[in-house]
C-alpha cells in the first residue's frame, strides 16, 4: 500500500487536535491585562502542547517520508498513535484549568506516555515490512524514543509529590524533542 492516504488522514487527525485545543482558550469577559492572570496557567499548557503535537507532526512527516509502503499493522499502529495524540486536549485542558492539582498533571504524563509508547510501537510496525531499509537505518536505536517514554514515567510518579518537577521533565522532553529528528531528513 502507499503511504499517501496513511499521511493525509494523520495531518487531518492531528490539525483537528489543534483546533480543539485553541478552541479551549476562552475569552476574558473584561478587557483589563488582570483579566489575562488566569489564564495564565492555561495558555502556558496550550502552548506545551501544541509544541508536542508539533513535534509528532514534524517526526510524523519526515518518518513516513523515508519510507515507501505500508501495511495493515502500520495502518493500526498509527491509528493507535492518533488515539493518545487526540487525547491531548482532554488532559491539557483540565491541566490548565487545574495547574496545582496532581492527578492533571498525573494524566497529562500519562498521555504523553502512551502517545511515547505507541510511536514506538509504529516505528517497529514499520520496520516490520521489510520494505523500508532506508527507515531502519534511519532510526538506528531510537534513544530518544526511549528515554522519553522512561522520563515521561518518572514524571507520572513524581507529579504526586512535586508536580513541579513533573512539569520541568514534560518540558524537558519537549526541548529534547523540538529541533526535528535529523535522522529522517536524508
Amino acid at each position: 500500500m502507499t503511504k499517501g492516504r496513511l499521511e493525509a488522514f494523520s495531518d487531518g487527525v492531528l490539525a483537528i487536535i489543534i483546533t480543539i485545543m485553541v478552541l479551549e482558550l476562552k475569552v476574558p469577559h473584561e478587557g483589563s491585562l488582570e483579566a489575562l492572570r488566569p489564564l495564565v496557567p492555561v495558555f502556558c499548557s496550550y502552548v506545551l502542547s501544541f509544541i508536542y503535537v508539533g513535534i509528532y507532526w514534524n517526526n510524523h512527516h519526515n518518518m513516513f517520508h523515508s519510507i515507501q509502503h505500508v501495511n495493515g499493522k502500520v495502518l493500526w499502529a498509527n491509528l493507535h498513535l492518533l488515539f493518545w495524540l487526540s487525547l491531548i486536549p482532554v488532559v491539557t485542558a483540565w491541566m490548565g484549568e487545574h495547574p496545582q492539582k496532581n492527578w492533571p498533571v498525573a494524566m497529562y504524563g500519562a498521555v504523553l506516555f502512551f502517545a511515547g509508547i505507541a510511536y514506538y510501537i509504529l516505528t517497529r510496525a514499520l520496520l516490520s515490512t521489510g520494505k523500508n531499509t532506508e527507515f531502519a537505518k534511519a532510526l538506528g536505536t531510537d534513544f530518544k524514543g526511549k528515554i522519553s517514554v522512561v522520563i515521561y514515567a518518572i514524571a507520572i510518579a513524581l507529579s504526586f509529590w512535586m508536580h513541579w518537577v513533573s512539569y520541568a521533565l514534560y518540558i524537558a522532553v519537549a526541548c529534547l524533542w523540538f529541533i526535528p529528528d535529523k535522522r529522517f531528513e536524508h
